[in-house]
């Protein structure tokens, strides 16, 4: 298991959290927001100029605060998912935009108030490009 500077969680297979205080735990949510590191990314990767999202020339250049990938100035990231069911010390989760063995500095309730308030605007080019992100895997 990995322990992180700030915490004591980690990604493990199957979209699970494990927890390693008791008091981490959470109930009576149904979506998490974690913050975890990007540990697999080279740090010699680190560009802060602008680039195409995913290099498609179809998409505009954009800054590193213009898109959400692993290629951070911090090299956090932040994914919301949702909580199925606690067993003791491991949260089973959903759509959770982590690797196996990611190192999580941070579980948050998700709660609805903290959302952004208003109408939520985007680039064309983000919805073409996650519009099929959380869709359930081709066999």
């Amino acid at each position: 298991m990995c322990h992180g500077e700030l915490g004591g969680f980690v990604v493990g297979s199957g979209d699970l959290l494990r927890v390693v205080h008791p008091l981490a735990t959470v109930q009576g949510v149904s979506h998490l927001e974690v913050v975890f590191r990007f540990h697999l990314t080279d740090r010699n990767d680190l560009d802060l100029g602008t680039r195409r999202p995913r290099d498609n020339p179809d998409w505009p250049e954009v800054g590193i605060f213009g898109h959400r990938n692993m290629r951070r100035l911090n090299w956090l990231g932040v994914s919301r998912c949702r909580l199925i069911r606690v067993e003791g010390l491991d949260l089973r989760v959903e759509d959770l935009d982590a690797v196996d063995g990611t190192p999580v500095l941070d579980i948050k309730p998700w709660f609805a108030e903290m959302g952004p308030l208003g109408d939520v605007r985007q680039a064309s080019w983000v919805t073409d490009m996650l519009g099929d992100h959380y869709a359930p895997a081709k066999d």
